[in-house]
């Protein structure tokens, strides 16, 4: 039989509760205290007399605990009679809390109502401590893996931000996340202009944000030299350090600021360090960092600078390749321009908007030079022009500085050592960059310059080719004689600048016998249009009674063996018998001549044809073919540029003309060619085109056609006095018929065609030997006032000017007028 284990000494029950490690209350149901420990009575300090019988349990406890006493703990210990390690914090006889855990049993008497709580309590100071250093650690862990997310994530967005701006902005992001800062605000180092730039902030509002020399006092720019981080945690080391901090701090309502520099390179060199940017971030509350937060800033800060070293190289390369690209495409745009003018305005219209606001180039051209302006506003036109003499007498760039009251960079146009002139423009300041951004702006100005300059060149050339050419071109076109009429017309190339070699000759060979020629030399420019000048005089030489159309093309062979640039050079030549009326003509490889005789359709002369002058291939036998016209045939000459059209056959062009020449049969011969050039090709054109119509003889009978415009009086005014003269009616007797003839055919477009402008007046004359008689019909509805069918005293100057004058009114309205000839009305 197991026997108990004997102490050498005895417990004493009494002693036992008084010293017991923790506390015991005895209470009755509503708590008032009827006995207690002595170990609760020194955690406490109270004495046994003030609780036992004063005091009640609750009484004892903070008023936080006395709330849960009231709601938690009476009610569980009431339903349950027992409850077990409840946390209340016990007051002190001196006012200081003592942290308890609580386990209570409430016995109840046989009637099971409620007799008395017997409360042991534990002192959990220790307890509350190591749980407090738990739950510190807790939350350091917690903040530690939200700041280690929160750099992940900004190292992932650093790592997809291919710009500068994007980096400032990820990294002016980080701290309120990571280290719960108030605000935060980034400042990049710009190298070329030794400052610091402020890019991005969370608050612009707060702090002293603005741009800075890096040489300056204040707390962004030493540290900045500095490369280090630097922590101002209170406002008494800003007041005593860094007062312009302190200043923004207050202003701010500001406790502790944090400075770090963005730095890349060697992180154990400090030597090796580049500082990219400073990020300042601010506490409301003053703050202390530990170590892990400060490595954690530290990392942000080598992680920034890495992006942002990135960053910049990408802008820069991306800089690079868009200037590159718009130097590209400006040279390119500017070639599309021919005109100097027009390549000063496209050059202001590319530069504006895409990298400046405004531009201006100003050209020292002619007495009142070239000006060409884009965008907006103007600078001061005084400092604009002061500064423009500057750049012109140093030919040297000015560029635009910080403080600059011009606010522009003006560079010089410079042409093998000569300043054309300037080209001035005012860009958005770049932060950084400078130097790359100045190279740009000179290889802008090169270029340009190159570009003007050939402009100038090529309408210098072309001028002195036009010049030229109008002096080569027939301008003594012989007239006068009633046997033959020629009218000429020749309209440049549109889209070529340069002058071409197509031309064309009219000139009596004998007083009989005249020639006309229509050509065309390969090439463009200067000496395309010498070239012309040389053939034509050639041709006018070579010209003789004897020698046929035949034995010239021959002459002008031999002349090619000489001048080289005649050759290939395509001609067309005629003579014509004034007396007979025969026509005999060659081509060589020239457009075949187009006839139209008084009856049947327009056809083309076909035959003698042989290749171009001087070529070395094919047939070179020179034939000539012989035609007899009649009186009142049109013969058209023309060159290439009148039909040949890109994505169209030649037969085409060929089928349009005969049709459009057919067309215009009854036209006066005033305007006719100027009119076929018109509707054939228009006005912008890509090729010279060159005309020459020979209306050969007088015909017996004149019949026109003209549309319902004043404008066409004039030109059948010019058709019907040459037919006139042809039929040797007197000079007296022309005037009248040409007055009341205008007046006839304006009543009938002014009253007749009032409403359509596409009408058509037929005018017919014919002449015998004691008269001519004119015919002028419309077919329109007249509206004259009363019965009038003439306006104002048009039919009183047609009386007076005509022995008879009817009127027939049908469709439309016929008037003839009958005027005798020779001798006293």
């Amino acid at each position: 039989m197991t026997q108990e284990l004997r102490l050498p000494w005895d417990d004493d029950p009494e002693d036992l509760y008084e010293h017991a490690p923790c506390g015991y209350l005895t209470t009755l149901p509503d708590g008032t205290i009827v006995r207690v420990n002595q170990t609760f009575l020194a955690w406490t300090g109270y004495a046994r007399s003030d609780l036992i019988g004063h005091r009640r349990f609750r009484d004892l406890l903070t008023p936080g605990c006395q709330l849960y006493h009231e709601t938690h703990y009476a009610p569980l210990l009431t339903m349950q009679d027992e409850v077990h390690e409840i946390a209340l914090d016990v007051v002190r006889q001196d006012g200081s809390k003592v942290p308890t855990l609580v386990n209570s049993v409430l016995e109840r008497g046989p009637g099971g109502a409620p007799r008395i709580i017997r409360t042991m309590v534990f002192n959990a100071t220790e307890r509350r401590s190591y749980e407090r250093e738990l739950l510190d650690a807790r939350r350091a862990a917690e903040a530690s893996e939200q700041r280690v997310r929160v750099l992940q994530q900004i190292v992932a967005d650093l790592a997809a931000a291919p710009t500068e701006a994007e980096v400032a902005e990820a990294v002016v992001r980080a701290p309120e996340p990571a280290f719960q800062a108030a605000s935060a605000s980034i400042y990049l180092v710009d190298p070329d202009r030794d400052q610091l730039i402020a890019v991005a902030s969370t608050d612009p509002t707060t702090g002293n944000w603005n741009d800075m020399p890096r040489s300056s006092d204040r707390a962004v720019a030493q540290v900045a030299r500095r490369g280090d981080l630097h922590m101002v945690g209170t406002l008494a080391e800003a007041d005593e350090h860094f007062p312009d901090l302190a200043e923004a701090m207050r202003a701010s309502n500001r406790s502790t600021v944090v400075l770090l520099p963005l730095t890349t390179g060697p992180a154990d060199d400090q030597n090796g360090v580049l500082v990219l940017g400073v990020l300042a971030f601010s506490f409301r509350e003053e703050r202390t960092l530990s170590d892990g937060e400060l490595r954690v800033i530290r990392l942000l800060g080598q992680q920034a600078g890495q992006a942002l070293d990135r960053a910049r190289l990408y802008d820069d390369a991306r800089r690079r390749e868009e200037r590159s690209q718009f130097l590209d495409r400006t040279t390119r745009s500017l070639d599309e321009e021919h005109r100097l003018l027009q390549r000063a305005r496209r050059l202001v219209e590319r530069v504006v908007p895409e990298i400046a606001d405004w531009a201006t180039v100003r050209l020292q051209i002619g007495p009142a030079g070239l000006i060409e302006d884009a965008g907006g506003p103007a600078p001061d036109p005084d400092r604009l022009a002061a500064r423009i003499a500057e750049v012109i007498e140093s030919a040297e760039p000015s560029y635009r500085t910080d403080g600059d009251e011009l606010g522009c960079t003006v560079l010089p146009l410079t042409v093998r050592g000569r300043v054309l002139g300037t080209l001035a423009l005012r860009m958005a300041p770049d932060r950084r960059g400078a130097e790359a951004e100045r190279l740009f702006l000179v290889d802008l100005a090169d270029r340009a310059a190159l570009a003007l300059e050939n402009a100038r060149l090529y309408e210098q050339e072309r001028a002195i080719a036009r010049t030229l050419q109008r002096s080569l071109l027939a301008g003594d076109v012989p007239g006068g004689d009633p046997r033959f009429a020629v009218e000429t017309y020749y309209q440049a190339a549109a889209q070529d600048l340069e002058v071409g070699g197509d031309w064309f000759d009219a000139f009596l060979i004998t007083p009989n016998k005249l020639a006309v020629v229509v050509g065309d030399v390969v090439g463009r420019g200067i000496e395309a249009a010498t070239t012309m000048g040389q053939l034509r005089s050639a041709i006018r030489a070579l010209a003789s009674a004897e020698n046929g159309p035949a034995r010239l093309l021959e002459g002008l062979d031999r002349f090619c063996d000489r001048v080289d640039t005649a050759r290939m050079a395509t001609v067309v030549y005629a003579e014509v018998d004034l007396l007979s009326g025969e026509l005999s003509y060659a081509c060589a490889g020239h457009l075949p001549p187009l006839l139209h005789e008084p009856a049947g359709s327009p056809q083309y002369l076909l035959q003698a044809r042989s290749a171009p002058l001087g070529s070395r291939a094919g047939d070179r036998r020179r034939t000539e073919h012989r035609v007899r016209l009649a009186a009142g045939s049109r013969l058209l000459l023309y060159t290439d540029g009148l039909v040949e059209r890109r994505g169209r056959a030649i037969d085409r062009g060929f089928e349009a003309l005969a049709r459009e020449y057919a067309r215009r049969r009854d036209a006066p011969l005033k305007g006719l060619t100027a009119g076929l050039a018109d509707t054939m090709v228009g006005r912008d054109h890509g090729d010279d085109v060159c005309l020459l119509c020979l209306t050969l003889g007088t015909e017996e009978r004149l019949e026109r056609s003209i549309g319902a415009d004043p404008l066409q009086i004039a030109l059948l005014r010019a058709d019907l006095r040459g037919w006139l003269v042809g039929h040797a009616v007197d000079p007296e007797c022309v005037d009248a018929v040409l007055l009341a003839c205008s007046e006839a055919v304006a009543n009938a477009i002014e009253h007749g065609y009032r409403d359509d402008p596409f009408g058509v007046v037929d005018v017919a004359a014919t002449v015998s030997a004691d008269a001519v008689e004119v015919r002028v019909t419309d077919r329109g509805s007249w509206r004259g006032p009363g019965a009038d069918f003439v306006r104002g005293r048009g039919l009183q100057l047609i009386e007076d000017s005509m022995d008879e004058v009817f009127f027939d009114r049908g469709e439309g309205t016929t008037v003839t007028m009958r005027r005798h000839r020779g001798g006293a009305r």
